[in-house]
């Protein structure tokens, strides 16, 4: 048998680069799902984080159900379980390499979790992420925050927050008002905010945060959800978060409320405009739960729209 010498002191990155090593072999969680440049000096790829396992009640069960049924059939979508992939996006263009959300973490779901290991496939470390920009702060975007000792996984990033998405999960009331069923997102958001408090930086509607990357409102989702447009040259792609959560239902009746959503109204306005700007533009569009690694673009016909997954 062969002998391998550890070093005698493993520092927490270590250990943490030793499994990682060791669940690559024993799994291929967590691989790249699509990788696109973009102008001449950026790309953008998509890492899986694993996916979630939700009931389908709590995001269909407020829709009008024949019509749901219906439209869900056209898509051969199976509504006996929804289990909806987590596509974390990857921004490098010589300089930044940024990270837009940093997925469950290890305290979420077992299904999730994955992203540490699909860096390492592509031969990062979490020491390699310059900037995290969050769309919001449900547990599958901002629990990924901390690593398995409850140390920030990114230690050399700043963290970039909408102000009105950091002061709602900050505020101390959140918790009391967000409903019984998701008081844990907030217990859970502000710890992970709290420790990493002193890296982050704050951003508003419309400002370019970093070279080429603005913030685009998206509210609704949660009361400070954000979309990101970002352009290279003649490319423009928009990174929407949970904005457009599924490509069936959220594509062809934008208008139908959410039950993953916090303002299920104002989320529904939120969809048909970045619907509608994407089709207009031609925008690429990334999203956080659609197929193909997220990637695709969308075509308007009459008042629906539709979602054209991209080949990775």
């Amino acid at each position: 048998m062969k002998h391998y010498d550890f070093p005698k002191r493993v520092d927490r990155r270590a250990f943490l680069s030793y499994g990682a090593c060791f669940a690559a072999l024993a799994t291929q969680a967590g691989p790249v799902l699509a990788d696109v440049q973009l102008g001449s000096s950026a790309s953008i790829t998509t890492l899986s984080d694993g996916f979630l396992s939700l009931p389908p009640d709590m995001v269909f069960g407020a829709m009008p159900q024949d019509e749901l049924s219906h439209l869900l059939a056209r898509y051969q979508a199976d509504l006996s379980r929804y289990e909806p992939g987590c596509n974390v996006t990857l921004y490098r263009d010589g300089t930044n390499t940024v990270l837009f959300d940093v997925g469950s973490g290890p305290d979420f779901m077992a299904t999730a979790g994955k992203l540490p290991e699909s860096l390492d496939t592509i031969g990062l470390s979490p020491d390699d992420i310059t900037h995290v920009l969050f769309t919001h702060a449900h547990p599958d975007h901002i629990w990924g925050a901390l690593d398995d000792f409850d140390e920030p996984m990114f230690p050399n990033a700043v963290y970039n927050f909408d102000r009105t998405e950091w002061d709602y999960w900050w505020n101390p009331t959140t918790v009391d008002t967000i409903g019984a069923d998701r008081a844990a997102f907030a217990v859970g958001a502000k710890r992970r905010m709290e420790a990493i408090e002193d890296q982050v930086n704050f951003f508003d509607d419309g400002q370019e945060i970093l070279p080429g990357i603005a913030a685009r409102a998206s509210y609704g989702h949660t009361p400070g959800h954000v979309a990101f447009e970002i352009r290279n040259g003649g490319d423009a792609v928009m990174v929407v978060g949970d904005a457009l959560g599924n490509p069936h239902v959220a594509f062809e009746r934008p208008d139908w409320l959410s039950g993953t959503d916090q303002d299920p109204a104002t989320a529904a306005n939120a969809r048909k405009s970045l619907l509608d700007q994407m089709a207009h533009e031609q925008m690429t569009i990334v999203g956080f739960h659609l197929p193909d690694g997220g990637f695709g673009r969308v075509e308007k016909s009459d008042t629906a729209y539709r979602f054209i997954g991209e080949p990775s």
